[in-house]
């Protein structure tokens, strides 16, 4: 029997009892709130949205603080995202608050690509977790924890639809992130067109299947304020650094010639609708969505391409470590294989290489055998020549040779004649 059967058995046999007196375990709520009180919390939100249309503002508005904000160009020759990480504090609660923002998304003008740059950073944080993870001496208690827990998702307040951008970006997100679509500077509009404009994004969202984040409605403390919440999505939000005296206190707000939108009013925007709902009410959903959901499914595709599933072929519960065998059995049986066509291979290449200089060793003993003969008779030829060149040398030498034979024959015979005649006189 596995222990996840002992497990299983073990909660069904688990049988109610009473307490005759206090033991004291009723504080492990108030152990657990101290202990995540000291540790601090973590919260990354990944801003989506073209250049300009207000999304330092609104992260600035949001925490109501100043963060450190660039100014970019709408000129980016590929999307490239900054993160900037900070340490915030609210009575005795620690935050270090992550703000992931898209640079030129939407900015060039082959916009295929945009948002894979998004995909792959979200990725790259799942995996440097799951690295984490599988360390056999894993530190994850002071790990600092990069996943995106929430994205904001902005959306040009152009009253008429969703751009083709939008709809594939958020469809490609929303296995990997919880998306919360906002309509950014939404007093460009007026109500009524913000109310059309609102159905028809939603409509636009189910028909093409992305999944945005739905605030949860099970838990019964939050339940009736998430469920009328779901219906104001997306939100619509005006975001201000600025402040504008109204009556006698002073208010975040924009002024304009025409009048003054207050961003924290809901006649206005949906601004502290989104704030209590993103902060407030379902931060900690978020963060645990994230874990639970959008992780598991990266964690869980990731360990089925190395090969490690919970169950064989017949269904059956199968262990960590006999995965692992079998993998390692099937990597040591493909390693033999592969060994051995190398081998083979190579005793192949060496047998063929054989032939190949064997070939070439007959090629030049043909050549060295026809240089030869040619050698040879060049060789007879010339001793023709030179035993020709002999026979007539000798001939000329004795004619030569007889010659001068005569000739002092002649002279002999003149010079007796020459005697004889002056004997004579």
């Amino acid at each position: 029997m596995s222990s996840s059967d002992v497990a299983r058995q073990g909660d069904k046999n688990a049988r109610p009892l009473s307490l005759s007196g206090h033991v004291g375990f009723d504080s492990l709520p108030d152990q657990l709130v101290n202990k995540s009180t000291n540790q601090g919390f973590c919260f990354n939100i990944l801003c989506i949205g073209e250049t300009g249309i207000g999304k330092s503002t609104l992260m600035d508005t949001l925490f109501n603080t100043n963060f450190e904000n660039f100014e970019s160009s709408h000129f980016e020759p590929k999307v490239k995202l900054r993160a900037q990480t900070y340490d915030l504090q609210e009575s005795n609660v620690r935050l270090k608050l992550t703000i992931v923002n898209t640079v030129g998304f939407g900015d060039q003008m082959n916009k295929q690509e945009s948002y894979q740059h998004v995909v792959d950073y979200i990725d790259t944080q799942f995996e440097s977790y799951l690295q984490e993870e599988l360390k056999i001496k894993r530190s994850l208690h002071n790990y600092h924890d990069s996943r995106i827990h929430a994205c904001l998702y902005f959306i040009a307040p152009s009253g008429h639809s969703l751009k083709s951008l939008d709809l594939v970006t958020m469809k490609k997100l929303d296995s990997k992130v919880n998306i919360i679509p906002v309509i950014a500077k939404a007093d460009t509009i007026s109500k009524s067109e913000l109310h059309k404009f609102k159905i028809k994004i939603m409509s636009e969202l189910v028909s093409n299947g992305v999944q945005i984040y739905q605030f949860p409605v099970d838990d019964e403390t939050v339940s009736k304020i998430n469920t009328a919440m779901n219906g104001h999505l997306p939100f619509a939000v005006v975001g201000s650094t600025e402040e504008v005296k109204i009556g006698n206190k002073m208010v975040k707000a924009r002024q304009y010639p025409w009048g003054v939108v207050q961003v924290e009013n809901e006649n206005h925007c949906d601004f502290v609708k989104l704030r209590e709902m993103l902060i407030c009410v379902n931060m900690e959903d978020l963060r645990e969505q994230t874990h639970t959901r959008h992780y598991e499914l990266y964690r869980r595709c990731k360990l089925e391409e190395m090969g490690f599933k919970d169950t064989n072929p017949e269904s059956k519960p199968v262990s960590l470590q006999e995965t692992y065998e079998a993998k390692r059995q099937e990597f040591l049986g493909e390693l033999q294989r592969r060994e051995e066509e190398m081998r083979q291979m190579f005793v192949q290449r060496v047998k063929e290489k054989e032939m190949e200089l064997k070939e070439a060793e007959r090629e030049l003993q043909g050549k060295f055998e026809q240089l030869k003969r040619l050698h040879q008779d060049e060789k007879s030829k010339l001793d023709e020549k030179r035993r020709t060149l002999e026979d007539e040398i000798n001939t000329f030498n004795k004619k030569k040779a007889a010659a001068e034979l005569l000739q002092g024959q002649s002279f002999n015979s003149n010079t007796n004649a020459k005697k004889d005649k002056d004997r004579k006189k």
